[in-house]
């Protein structure tokens, strides 16, 4: 059996494939986003995606993660509580947990001591360290971040927001 020969096509420069390539994104404008501008889970994924883009720049000096100021907001709120506990209010998966308690004790802001009641368990506090980094923060997101989001908003939507997210959260 033969198989017949194909001439193979000639490709343009890199430089004009780049130019070719980019061309129709130029042209095209903004995409069209059908029925995902509709879709409430879509929504709510790029409006995280921009607080929290917003969040991390805000409290770039204290060096925070939405998730790690979460936890000793907890901390402070729930001194003497265990890890289980905590990690579970906030629906952090145990191994990413402990990672992120090995990150926030290396610099100091918490400590883990084994319970007197479960020897499996550990309590957690926050040190004065992570007190103090702590109110640094709250001061940086309630002049920054919360009030910039309040200020776009308004206060009655903001409440209202606050109220719809959280029975998408309890009752979804």
């Amino acid at each position: 059996m033969t198989v017949p020969k194909v001439t193979p096509i000639a490709k343009p420069p890199r430089a004009a494939r780049k130019e070719t390539l980019a061309e129709p994104a130029s042209v095209a404008g903004e995409l069209m986003m059908g029925e995902l501008a509709q879709l409430l889970g879509y929504a709510l994924k790029r409006a995280q995606l921009r607080v929290f883009e917003d969040f991390l720049q805000c409290v770039a000096p204290v060096q925070l993660t939405p998730a790690q100021f979460s936890v000793l907001l907890l901390l402070d709120n729930n001194p003497g509580r265990n890890q289980t506990e905590i990690a579970a209010t906030l629906g952090i998966l145990r191994p990413n947990f402990v990672a992120m308690l090995d990150a926030l004790e290396s610099r100091g802001l918490c400590q883990r001591t084994r319970s007197s009641n479960d020897r499996r368990s550990h309590i957690l506090m926050l040190t004065d360290h992570g007190r103090a980094t702590l109110m640094r923060a709250k001061k940086l997101v309630a002049t920054r971040h919360e009030a910039r989001l309040s200020e776009l908003l308004g206060e009655d939507n903001r409440v209202a927001l606050l109220a719809m997210l959280a029975k998408i959260a309890r009752e979804f």
